[in-house]
């Protein structure tokens, strides 16, 4: 009895919520539910008025979504009255559909999760125009259809109505700035070709800069189909040297050739062609890509890069450091040949090995060459190579002397030099192949190995069937000594790189098997799994048939082929479940003798170095490799770091490199040390080089820890602080698969340093030149002579999917053309007088007059 004589507390809670209400909100309320009771009403004509009124009073508060609009508030408890009405009572009228519309918005707010009802009703009601409902509607109505396409897929029921909805509101998000929801909502119902169709001139740049950015986090194969879609949507709006990064990223020869043919103006297609050289992309230009000979001629000579050297020197008398450099007093070991070509690179002078002409009776190059004992006169030959890159004409002049030496290490060295001056350039009389040819079959080794490997280096990437044919004799010749093997399987390695070529697989893959158990125990023969997974480099699903093949061989290399294969296949993907993969192989704590984990780690900084989030995260996962991994991860570790941040000093990776260089293994402070030159290469850091010089006389009595000193001395001031050896370029775009395999056949041959770059296959540091790249910007006019104009550089700023017209670079200066670019510079023009013929500045950029420009 006692319970009902209680005041209901629900009533009295209404009323105190009512009390709280200021005049006009009690009077919305009063109204709202005077409207509810009316819908109800039997006559049609009451009934449309109420929805009229309703709607008004929803749509003209939900244009802004701050908090919970009030008529919203006030319509909750009268959700289920009205969704029972329009359930039971209602015929299919007009007036049910305005009902659906107002219920669908209520659902916004009201229908539990997973539900769906806003969409269900949105459905049902009037074809309306969607965004009159405000933005936050539209989103969840995005959300909602998500989750119902997987249902209808799941149950296989026809799209059509949802697809109708899906074209509605990728308009109203492309209307209003939103992009990125609409590239998210296509992605999510599998129908990415829709946004051609929605693009336009003001919002297409933004929506592909969306598609580029996102398609490194989506897995295959929307990741290439994002790419593609940004591909057509640039072709569309003829930003065609944007529509050229994405061909090169895709390695579409096709899309290249189109971007080509889709343009009648000689002058971007010489702005294309600078591209595609930065890139080492090689491209044979036909008739149908440019008509004119002459005009052919000139854009075949850009790619082939034979303006590089020129370019180059340009920016070095602009910065005033033309003047040679010698390695500091001189110390009269190995180690200052390499210095003094990694400081003087490109630069066509120096002190040691180049002669200038008032010592030219007393013969001093000679004397430096000869002061070297057995393969170090072989790197010191190679060295001129180095010092005169890029410049084909005066580098083999200078290199011929010694190709006629009677000393065998000498002539070694002039070969390696051959194929280092002509690294990246690409020559119509091909001088390379005709001087190198002739000694890749003599009896010597050391001759052999230095025609070989100046083959690789001159035409990595360039696909020459010629070599194949050659090459692969040797390889398949039994009586051919192993290093030999082993080079000449590099050379295939990187001329073919990334071509998934089978003929050379299956020589390489023959090798492999015919090796005796002491001779796979041997340090170089570890090389043979790196040649082969170049072939493969970044082609990810593509080299699933060669991985299984390797899967007989023998226990020994198994997994070290394995290993080396994944990682290098996926190399720049960012790849989280191949990260996750390489991890796994690094947590077992394995027996002696086992040595795949060193290829596990580098695999690991090769694949997450695509894009800056892995890449932090990579760093944080060799922090922790090092405190719990074994001994022959811990060496690795050091070595990922630098290529994780080859020639970009990040200050938390010098302090751990840093800390290793003084660790008690010495196989690990060496690669710290080395590692040390990888992150600072080009960039003249003061606070690497101040480490190195301590290092140099903590280690003064240790000699391998000595010369990697020096390396890394050497490579700090990489040509003089004008080069980088990073293999991304195009604002971190692109990855230049033939810098990329260069530096991965450095690091697996400084996995084992002292067998191989301290014992005598130092020279194979010169691989590195394939990588050395102009960190500069430099700009001309239509003639292609430099042109000095003012450009603002600063810190790129990641302005992906935000609101507005951001600033794309932060703390900027603004210096005159030609600059050196810093790791993570972004560089715009700081006048409106000329227009530049790519969005990306970096490298040689072609500048047009502004017609429209007026001098102030």
């Amino acid at each position: 009895m006692a319970a009902t004589s209680k005041p209901d507390p629900k009533q009295k809670k209404d009323e105190k919520k009512d009390e709280d209400l200021s005049e006009e909100d009690l009077a919305l309320k009063q109204q709202l539910e005077l409207y509810v009771d009316r819908v109800q009403d039997p006559d049609p004509g009451v009934q449309k008025f109420a929805l009229e009124s309703m709607r008004q009073e929803i749509r003209s508060s939900t244009s802004s979504m701050t908090s919970v609009p009030k008529p919203l508030k006030f319509l909750r408890p009268h959700y289920g009255t009205l969704k029972a009405y329009f359930e039971m009572v209602m015929d299919d009228s007009d007036l049910k559909k305005y009902l659906a519309d107002i219920l669908s918005v209520l659902a916004l707010t009201m229908s539990a999760e997973g539900e769906r009802e806003s969409l269900k009703y949105r459905l049902l009601g009037s074809e309306g125009d969607i965004g009159s409902w405000g933005h936050e509607y539209v989103r969840n109505l995005a959300g909602e259809i998500s989750q119902e396409f997987t249902r209808c897929q799941y149950e296989d029921k026809p799209l059509d109505t949802l697809m109708e909805l899906v074209q509605q509101i990728v308009a109203f998000h492309m209307k209003h700035n939103a992009e990125p929801e609409a590239v998210d909502l296509l992605m999510e119902v599998e129908d990415l070709d829709l946004l051609v169709e929605h693009v336009d001139a003001s919002n297409y740049k933004r929506a592909c800069l969306y598609l580029t950015s996102s398609s490194s986090y989506l897995p295959g194969p929307d990741d290439l189909l994002a790419l593609d879609i940004a591909y057509t949507i640039y072709m569309k709006f003829d930003d065609l040297a944007s529509a050229l990064r994405i061909a090169l990223f895709l390695d579409n020869s096709q899309y290249v050739k189109q971007v080509y043919t889709s343009t009648e103006d000689l002058l971007l297609k010489k702005q294309f062609s600078y591209i595609v050289a930065r890139h080492g992309h090689t491209l044979e230009l036909d008739d149908e890509m440019v008509p004119k000979d002459e005009d052919r001629e000139q854009l075949q000579d850009i790619i082939n890069n034979t303006k590089l050297s020129e370019g180059y020197l340009t920016l070095a008398r602009d910065i005033e450091v033309m003047e040679p450099k010698s390695p500091e007093d001189i110390y009269k070991n190995l180690a200052a040949t390499f210095v003094n070509a990694f400081v003087n690179a490109g630069f066509g002078q120096d002190k040691l090995m180049t002669i200038s002409s008032e010592a030219s009776s007393g013969g001093s190059s000679g004397s430096w060459l000869f002061k070297n004992k057995e393969h170090g006169k072989a790197s010191a030959a190679a060295s001129l190579g180095m010092i005169l890159l890029w410049d084909v004409d005066s580098g083999l002049s200078q290199i011929d002397k010694y190709l006629h030496s009677n000393d065998n290490h000498v002539v070694a060295g002039a070969l390696l030099g051959v194929g280092i001056v002509n690294c990246g350039v690409k020559n119509d009389c091909d001088p390379a192949m005709a001087l190198l040819m002739e000694y890749i079959y003599k009896d010597d080794t050391i001759t052999r190995i230095g025609a070989i490997l100046g083959l690789g280096i001159a035409y990595a990437g360039s696909h020459k069937d010629e070599l194949r044919v050659q090459l692969s004799n040797i390889l398949s010749d039994a009586k051919t000594p192993l290093e030999v093997h082993v080079f000449t399987a590099i050379t295939l390695g990187l001329v073919f790189v990334g071509s998934c070529n089978e003929d050379i697989a299956q020589s390489i893959i023959l090798t492999l098997m015919e090796r005796s158990e002491t001779e796979l125990s041997e340090p170089l023969t570890s090389l043979l799994p790196v040649a082969l997974g170049l072939l493969y480099l970044g082609k990810q699903e593509s080299v699933e048939a060669t991985a299984e093949v390797s899967k007989t061989f023998n226990d020994k290399i198994r997994k070290y082929c394995d290993v080396t294969l994944l990682s290098l296949a996926y190399a720049g993907t960012g790849n989280v479940l191949k990260i996750q993969k390489l991890l796994g192989y690094c947590a077992q704590h394995l027996d002696k003798g086992e040595t795949h984990q060193g290829p596990a780690v580098l695999g690991i900084a090769l694949v997450a170095m695509a894009e800056e989030l892995g890449l932090d995260m990579a760093i944080r996962s060799l922090e922790h490799l090092l405190q719990y991994g074994e001994q022959n991860i811990r060496r690795a570790v050091p070595l990922a770091l630098g290529i994780l941040c080859i020639s970009n000093p990040k200050v938390n990776v010098m302090d751990t490199l840093s800390r290793l260089s003084h660790d008690a293994d010495g196989e690990v402070s060496m690669a710290a040390i080395i590692s040390l030159g990888f992150i600072g290469a080009g960039t003249n850091n003061a606070r690497i080089a101040g480490m190195l010089r301590n290092l140099s006389s903590y280690y003064y009595k240790e000699a391998g820890h000595l010369f990697c000193v020096r390396i890394a001395q050497g490579l700090v001031h990489l040509g003089k602080g004008l080069l980088t050896l990073s293999p991304y370029h195009s604002d971190r775009f692109l990855l230049s698969p033939t810098a990329l395999a260069g530096l991965v056949i450095v690091l697996h041959a400084c996995l084992d340093m002292k067998s191989v770059i301290i014992g005598k296959y130092h020279y194979m540091l010169y691989i590195l030149v394939l990588a050395m790249q102009p960190r500069m910007l430099m700009t001309v006019d239509e003639n292609l002579k430099p042109l000095s104009v003012p450009v603002r550089v600063g810190q790129a700023v990641d302005v992906v999917g935000q609101a507005g017209r951001p600033k794309t670079i932060t703390g900027f200066q603004t210096h005159s053309t030609p600059v050196l670019l810093a790791a993570g510079d972004r560089a715009e023009l700081a006048t409106e007088k000329y227009i530049p013929l790519t969005p990306v500045l970096e490298g040689f950029v072609i500048l047009r007059e502004n017609p429209d420009y007026q001098e102030d």
